[in-house]
């Protein structure tokens, strides 16, 4: 039974809007619940491939609560952290003042398919589980690739889909009957966790986005799997001049 929240186009942008909208206050909190805390492992590894240089800049998309911009202003650049929901931009926020020190990060309100960037302006550019609830995922991998500069990385962390068909069983059997209690409990909303496992049937996860990045002209892009494709991060080199 689906949760309801899961649209197609524009209409999905909208619900999943007031999803996040209703969880932020405890979006971190249900993260670490529901990975086992595996996600702040997973973001890691992102920063490692993002290979970020001192002074470069990084668009971090889907931004949330700040967790991957925070990471990349740390490891010294100028990052920008997009998102289109604004209490979870609040959270952020609030985040970056109680850390301080932070004057090379800042956030902004805005929508992934049309961002407020001239072609070619970052060395980075990230989304952590965001990817998958955008409008399109073809428009939005296209608009990255638009304000990534030649020699840049673009990578993209989310949910996969495992090959194995036992493996894939228990994962879908997970998110469908174990994380909406999470929802339930810490947010009286589980058909807002529900949304996770029905996003995903509709993704085409890490096998589709690289087609897409090879399609956008990315040559060589890579595939890296956690939990035997659980959990994937694509990662595309743009090429250079």
């Amino acid at each position: 039974m689906g949760s309801g929240y899961y649209q197609t186009g524009e209409q999905r942008a909208e619900r999943v809007n007031d999803l996040f909208a209703a969880i932020a206050p405890r979006y971190d909190l249900i993260n670490d619940l529901q990975s086992f805390g595996l996600h702040r492992w997973w973001k890691r590894r992102l920063l490692q491939l993002a290979a970020v240089k001192p002074g470069g800049s990084a668009l971090d998309l889907c931004c949330g609560t700040g967790d991957v911009a925070f990471a990349l202003a740390a490891a010294g650049a100028r990052t920008t952290g997009v998102d289109f929901s604004a209490p979870m931009l609040a959270v952020a926020e609030a985040r970056k003042a109680k850390a301080g020190g932070l004057d090379g990060l800042v956030f902004l309100q805005g929508d992934a398919l049309r961002l407020p960037f001239p072609d070619a302006h970052f060395d980075v550019v990230t989304i952590s589980y965001g990817l998958r609830n955008l409008a399109s995922v073809e428009a939005g991998l296209r608009e990255m690739w638009r304000v990534l500069k030649p020699g840049g990385r673009l990578l993209v962390l989310d949910f996969g889909k495992p090959d194995n068909a036992v493996w894939r069983a228990a994962y879908f059997t997970y998110l469908r009957l174990a994380v909406p209690v999470f929802g339930r409990i810490f947010c009286r909303n589980a058909a807002a966790y529900a949304y996770i496992l029905e996003s995903l049937q509709h993704y085409p996860a890490q096998r589709g986005v690289d087609g897409m990045l090879r399609a956008l002209g990315a040559p060589d892009p890579r595939i890296v799997s956690f939990l035997g494709g659980m959990m994937s991060i694509n990662v595309a080199v743009k090429s250079p001049g």
